[in-house]
């Protein structure tokens, strides 16, 4: 199987999304900030929305490691290995 690779765009709305770089279908997710949400962050909303893509991510991985999500507190994810997206 071939790896695949991920990137966040910015869309034509605005919005951000995370997306296999050679496929054109839909995105994997969609981020979507209101207008007064993207004033307080002061143009820093592809830092945030890059964030909340590798918070799911690194959630993803916890699932799969079989970490149960009710019982699991902060220390738990602290620490686990943090994945780099680009």
């Amino acid at each position: 199987m071939t790896p695949s690779f991920f990137e966040i765009v910015q869309l034509s709305n605005g919005d951000y999304a995370l997306k296999r770089v050679d496929d054109d279908a839909a995105p994997l997710v969609k981020i979507s900030f209101s207008r007064e949400a993207r004033e307080m962050m002061e143009n820093r909303d592809m830092t945030v929305a890059r964030a909340m893509i590798d918070a799911g991510i690194e959630a993803v991985s916890h699932l799969n490691e079989g970490l149960d999500w009710e019982e699991a507190d902060s220390e738990d994810f602290e620490s686990h290995a943090h994945h780099t997206l680009h």
